[in-house]
């Protein structure tokens, strides 16, 4: 406790105040808008504490975020998706997490950008709410591939969103599934860090500070979630994508190029 203390003195306040602040700011739009809750939190929290520890940091707060969500949306997870999912998914994290990569992760996320946008025209602007059927045995593979892709470059933000709402989920089950999902790799995710000495205790206090902001903004955005009707849930999710994929594509041209 006085190591934790001691620490505590040694961190600028405004620093655990807005860290507090833009997780629940982040984490009330991503729970409105089903999802990229770490994205929204990339530049704010890469300003404040460094963008080498950011990373770290930012899924320390998102696998808080996730628990606390989990007790919120519980009866509205579909397991039977997750089944799928998960298994692969945390070999993909792993993986991961032992590879230096020699692919261009700008490319990659510059892709992933291209495909978020071009979703605002598969929906036909939120008119349409599937573009192709996904099975759930397609969620096998899609697993390993996101997941392992996502700990290579950072967080994919809403990318899987498309997926989930092709296998027909909507509202509560579309947050729920993918949250539960995302809990189990994220704990990979931080087992992995933690195995390796990459999250130090100074970084622990700003994810969960971090993590707690995003606590609360889970609750609050449930409450603006419940007031929505499916169109306008889905308008949300594709403006979301496109905003994500755009953020995307604006920073890896200007790296690439």
């Amino acid at each position: 406790m006085s190591i934790v203390l001691d620490l505590l003195q040694t961190i600028p306040n405004w620093h655990l105040v807005g860290l507090f602040v833009a997780g629940m700011v982040a984490f009330i739009i991503s729970t409105v808008s089903g999802g990229g809750g770490a994205m929204l939190l990339i530049p704010v929290t890469s300003s404040m504490i460094g963008t080498a520890v950011a990373p770290p940091v930012i899924n320390l707060a998102t696998l808080t975020s996730n628990a606390s969500r989990l007790y919120l949306f519980w009866n509205d997870i579909d397991w039977s998706l997750t089944k799928y999912y998960v298994p692969s998914a945390i070999v993909g994290a792993w993986l991961a997490a032992l590879v230096f990569s020699r692919l261009d992760a700008d490319w990659i996320q510059l892709l992933v950008g291209v495909f978020l946008v071009s979703t605002i025209f598969q929906y036909k602007f939120g008119k349409v709410d599937k573009t192709f059927d996904m099975p759930k045995v397609g969620f096998i593979p899609l697993g390993f591939i996101i997941a392992f892709m996502s700990t290579l470059v950072g967080g994919l933000g809403p990318i899987l969103n498309p997926f989930y709402m092709n296998a027909g989920l909507e509202k509560e089950n579309l947050i729920a599934t993918k949250t539960a999902n995302s809990f189990f790799v994220g704990i990979v995710q931080i087992a992995s860090y933690s195995f390796f000495g990459v999250i130090t205790a100074k970084l622990w206090i700003y994810g969960l500070v971090l993590g707690l902001g995003a606590v609360v903004g889970n609750v609050i955005g449930k409450r603006f979630l419940a007031g929505m009707s499916i169109s306008q849930f889905r308008v949300m999710l594709l403006m979301l994508m496109v905003i994500s994929g755009l953020i995307m594509i604006i920073r890896n041209v200007n790296v690439l190029f």
